[in-house]
């Protein structure tokens, strides 16, 4: 194996691997550890990285922007302004950046000014500056996923019973294939672009600081990031920053 690195935001870094005469499974000199008195966990139909969000400060997204085209070649597929994410206390700015076939993607968010403090700047703040916000992870059943994360102990975000109503909602995403009583009971959000539609949800932040959590998505011909939850999973991450005196 061949490795090289290099530095972006913060203390993040991005290494590349070339493998092409290498079939291990990890790194050469990994061993499989096994014990007679633990069996291995089933799976929870988790398949790949679909992004990985990074929160920059303010004034400081386009410098990352220009830094990935020009370093990785990757071209800005999506663009959110503070109009677009933002609730009656706070906002936030952000830019997708992804390589030719999008499947590498690396969303950059920057705070926005607004009356209280965004979760980009309590992220900011308790993990002292720029760093990996959030990692979604892709699956071909989302409902499955999550019953079992659940089941492991896993703690997703709350969203209100009203984003369920059936009548917004249809009119909002059309048909589709999940049952919307399975995503009210789950807390699964839904949205659609013109490519398809996409289902996700988050998870509260996985270490004792409000930095890095984990997102499940599922895309059923989607390409876009669920902009149409923007409001509902900002106001459930205000929610959280309340009740953590950070807002």
């Amino acid at each position: 194996i061949v490795t090289a690195t290099i530095a972006t935001y913060g203390d993040t870094v991005h290494t590349f691997v070339e493998r092409s005469d290498y079939n291990g499974l990890f790194f050469p000199g990994f061993r499989a550890w096994n014990n007679e008195f633990w069996d291995a966990p089933t799976g929870t139909g988790l398949k790949y990285v679909d992004h990985c969000v990074g929160n920059v400060h303010e004034g400081d997204m386009d410098e990352y922007v220009e830094y990935y085209a020009q370093t990785m070649g990757f071209y800005n597929m999506l663009h959110f302004t503070d109009q677009d994410i933002s609730t009656e206390y706070s906002a936030l700015m952000s830019k997708v950046m992804a390589n030719g076939d999008e499947k590498i993607k690396f969303p950059i968010n920057e705070p926005a000014e607004g009356k209280k403090k965004s979760q980009i700047e309590e992220y900011l703040e308790f993990y002292r500056g720029p760093g990996v916000q959030h990692i979604a992870l892709a699956t071909d059943d989302i409902i499955d996923s999550v019953r079992a994360l659940r089941r492991r102990g896993v703690e997703f975000l709350h969203v209100p019973d009203t984003y369920y109503d059936r009548e917004v909602l249809t009119e909002r995403v059309g048909t589709i294939n999940e049952s919307i009583e399975d995503l009210e009971e789950l807390g699964i959000l839904v949205d659609r672009d013109p490519d398809g539609y996409l289902l996700q949800i988050f998870t509260k932040p996985v270490q004792d600081r409000p930095t890095v959590f984990f997102e499940i998505i599922q895309r059923e011909g989607a390409r876009s990031f669920g902009a149409g939850n923007f409001k509902a999973l900002f106001k459930a991450m205000e929610r959280e920053q309340e009740r953590r005196g950070n807002l």
